[in-house]
């Protein structure tokens, strides 16, 4: 076997010390993943034996230890330091060994491939990178479109001597890595034409909160350069991996569209290989990947996480001239892989401030201080240790700047951006992707980062106070009854996928009405009837991606329910149907166009009386149409359907009869339908209910309200709204009686468990089948529900609550 280089298809993961991680790997994929349909273009790397021989033949050992020596005695600064060493391999010339053997090799490669002068990438694979304890973040160089034997001897030189930029001296001092014992393989690799198609990363993991149950996606036209250095704000998907084997379901439960502005061609000759240039208008609207590509990217993620059995992070390209997709790289994940399953801190904001940017949530913690706002790394002096980093993106070059800061604040970039993955392993908050940081925020100002608010993280005026919670799953008592969770935004989903929760027991559908869609579901079917122009010019932009303006909603909203859905399946996810007040529907863009001015809007036209009503009969079938694809084309057939506000047994007749004509029908595909008990009549009339409905979730929010005769959002009447009255008492006891007498479930979802401890004690002794509780209150009452297990048993009168026969 050739000492100076070998093909991928001869190694793997055993020659990590001959080939570095990143060239090992590939070999690996080759070797063992192509069977899956995993394709890896072509090429070979050279070893860590060749880059030996080429120090050895240059004489330069000496010269690199008496630089780094200087560096450690502060004899010379890390840029001096680097450019010294750098210039070391750059005067250097290869062994004629070695280079015969890299052109021998490079003319058999584009024999291969049917070219005369075949365009490779030149990448760096240092010995050590890599490892699951170390990514080393792009600390070495990557040479895209070299063409040519001469063209590919200097980019390999260049290659040798990034072993020693500032940022890999930097990383391996941290790391504590002997530079000596580092060596540096070489991978040429045959081009995909993805100037023409399009690239990205894909984690098999959620890389802010360690869901493992996803694989994320990120896309951008061109190359890849402009993902992974996050000069680009990428369109981001999600997929979730247990559905993918099932047969004739599109796992797909997210898609965010990214600006996209820039990307990365091929140059026009001469020493440019490539350029950057404005992306076409058409092409920054639409997505990059359609659904079947989405998911074959997923699949691959998939089976390369099983090989490997650990998360991973690739990278992959798609051919412009073939379509095909490719994966150009593979490593191991090393920041959410190495954390613990069970321990984990919560950070919650207790003080209010001006909002000033949004962008994406890098981690979920929270950072206090000033602003530095940088404009390049050549401003490393300017830099205050401690200060929040603000900058239009970073790339490699700027790891010094970033192992300093409390937080990083970007214009540009994805979740799988350079930014953010560095600042996940330095475990430092981000926000990324915020459009103008640099230009809103001044240098020195006083600001606070939050990545505790889910998805989105947000940049507020001001220090602003917080506090954190240590959490330790493991201790957690097991519960006869079943413990389940309420979830309303799906930016907040995977925050919470350790908490040992039975499943969801509200999913509350007009939070993500209101917070994604923001359009009132008729102003989409009837849009001849909104007479405000500034309304009609935002529902217009809202859905300007979308061919049929109602497909906007029902995407969105299945979407939205899906990755609700996602952390909890295969549990039951009970999803409400909309409950907004007519008050509510208004302020929806449109909304004045459909909705009346009245009196109580608590007590009018909500809930299960709009559903078959002729004023918002056709917006609820774009609520069924949601549902039917989150079950039947997502594949979440855990989904519930609740209804809510149901005053009759005739109208619960009525609605299952709109959802049936709507394609919902109860019974069919496993639908079980579930009614919101929140009604005295619902009580009252239970057996009756029961006989149409799979199950009751009890709402003790309005059922205190009703039973008592109080306005749930009356300040001057709180001291009367008690969950935990008699009378109250007395409703729900009866309420569990008769859903058990009639065989079916009942829960209570409402949010006196979460604020009394012994109201869930109460409830347990009445039988109840499951709580579900707001997710900041799980633990807690988790260990009050399973005191109460322990109790004796109580009797039906205890604490004078005395059920009629």
């Amino acid at each position: 076997m050739n000492e100076y280089a070998v093909w991928f298809e001869d190694i793997g993961m055993g020659d990590v010390p001959r080939v570095g991680g990143k060239n090992a790997s590939l070999g690996e994929m080759v070797r063992n993943l192509e069977s899956k349909g995993i394709r890896v273009p072509a090429g070979f790397a050279t070893t860590a034996f060749a880059y030996r021989a080429f120090v050895d033949a240059n004489g330069i050992e000496p010269a690199i230890r008496a630089h780094v020596q200087q560096y450690r005695a502060g004899a010379a600064t890390l840029r001096e330091t680097g450019e010294a060493l750098r210039e070391l391999f750059l005067n250097s010339e290869f062994p004629a060994e070695l280079t015969t053997t890299i052109l021998a090799h490079y003319r058999a490669l584009a024999e291969r491939s049917g070219v005369a002068k075949l365009s490779v990438a030149v990448r760096s694979s240092a010995t050590a990178e890599d490892l699951p304890e170390a990514s080393f973040a792009g600390a070495q160089e990557t040479f895209l479109n070299v063409v040519g034997e001469r063209e590919l001897l200097d980019a390999c030189r260049r290659c040798y001597a990034s072993l020693f930029t500032d940022r890999a001296i930097s990383y391996r001092e941290v790391k504590h890595f002997n530079h000596m014992d580092v060596a540096l393989s070489i991978g040429i690799q045959r081009m995909v034409r993805s100037d023409i198609g399009a690239s990205g990363v894909m984690f098999s993991l959620d890389t802010e909160t360690g869901f493992p149950r996803v694989a994320v996606i990120s896309a951008a036209w061109g190359l890849g350069e402009m993902v992974v250095q996050g000069a680009v704000s990428p369109d981001r998907y999600l997929v979730f991996k247990p559905l993918l084997p099932e047969p004739g379901v599109s796992p797909i439960i997210d898609k965010a569209l990214g600006a996209k502005a820039r990307k990365m061609v091929y140059g026009r000759g001469g020493s440019a290989r490539t350029r950057i240039v404005d992306t076409p208008a058409h092409q920054r609207r639409a997505f990059v990947l359609s659904d079947a590509d989405t998911l074959e990217l997923a699949r691959w993620a998939v089976h390369v996480e099983e090989h490997y059995r650990r998360p991973m992070d690739m990278e992959w390209a798609r051919d412009g001239l073939t379509g095909q997709l490719f994966m150009v790289q593979a490593r191991p994940e090393t920041v959410q892989a190495l954390k613990s399953g069970t321990k984990f801190t919560e950070y919650h904001l207790t003080g209010e401030g001006t909002p000033l940017l949004s962008g994406a949530a890098i981690g979920e913690s929270i950072a206090t201080g000033a602003a530095c706002v940088i404009r390049n790394p050549a401003q490393i002096d300017d830099f205050r240790d401690g200060a929040i980093l603000v900058a239009e993106m970073t790339d490699p070059d700027w790891v010094s700047i970033m192992t300093r800061a409390s937080g990083i604040i970007t214009n540009e970039g994805g979740s799988t951006s350079h930014a953010a993955i560095v600042s996940r392993e330095l475990g430092i908050p981000a926000v990324v992707g915020t459009g103008s940081a640099t230009e809103v925020l001044k240098d020195g100002q006083a600001i606070t980062l939050s990545c505790a608010e889910g998805d989105v993280g947000h940049v507020y005026d001001g220090v602003l106070n917080f506090e954190t919670e240590e959490i330790d799953l493991g201790t957690l008592p097991a519960t006869h009854t079943a413990v389940m969770v309420n979830i309303a935004s799906p930016a907040a989903a995977f925050r919470w996928w350790r908490l040992p929760a039975a499943g969801v027991g509200l999913a509350r559908m007009e939070f993500i009405i209101n917070d994604l869609i923001r359009i009132h579901p008729m102003a989409l079917v009837h849009p001849e009837q909104v007479t405000d122009e500034s309304q009609r010019r935002q529902i217009r932009q809202l859905t300007a991606n979308f061919d049929d303006p109602q497909e906007f909603f029902v995407e969105t909203l299945a979407l939205g329910i899906a990755k609700l859905s996602a952390p909890y399946h295969p549990h039951d996810v009970i999803v409400r149907l909309s409950d907004f007040k007519s008050n509510e529907y208004a302020h929806l863009l449109g909304g004045h166009a459909f909705e009346n001015a009245e009196e109580n809007p608590m007590l009018g036209f909500r809930g299960a009386s709009r559903y078959y009503s002729p004023r918002y009969r056709e917006g609820f079938a774009l609520e069924c149409r949601a549902i039917k694809r989150v079950r039947e084309h997502i594949g979440f057939t855990n989904v519930i359907v609740m209804v809510p506000f149901c005053r009759t047994p005739d109208e619960a007749d009525r609605v299952l009869e709109a959802m049936a004509q709507n394609g919902l029908v109860r019974g069919e595909n496993g639908l079980q339908v579930y009614m919101m008990c929140e009604i005295p009549a619902n009580v009252i009339r239970g057996a009756e209910f029961a006989r149409r409905f799979d199950g009751f979730s009890i709402g003790s929010n309005d059922l205190t309200q009703l039973v008592l005769g109080v306005d749930r959002d009356s300040a001057e009447l709180a001291a009367l709204f008690d969950e935990r009255d008699e009378a109250v008492k007395w409703m729900i006891t009866e309420a569990i009686e008769k859903a058990h007498a009639a065989g079916i479930k009942i829960g209570i979802c409402g949010q006196a468990p979460s604020n009394y401890p012994d109201f869930a004690t109460f409830l347990v002794a009445r039988g109840i089948d499951s709580i579900s509780l707001n997710p900041d209150s799980f633990l807690k009452t988790v260990r009050a529900i399973a005191d109460a297990e322990t109790q004796p048993s109580v009797g039906s009168t205890q604490a004078g609550i005395t059920a009629p026969a």
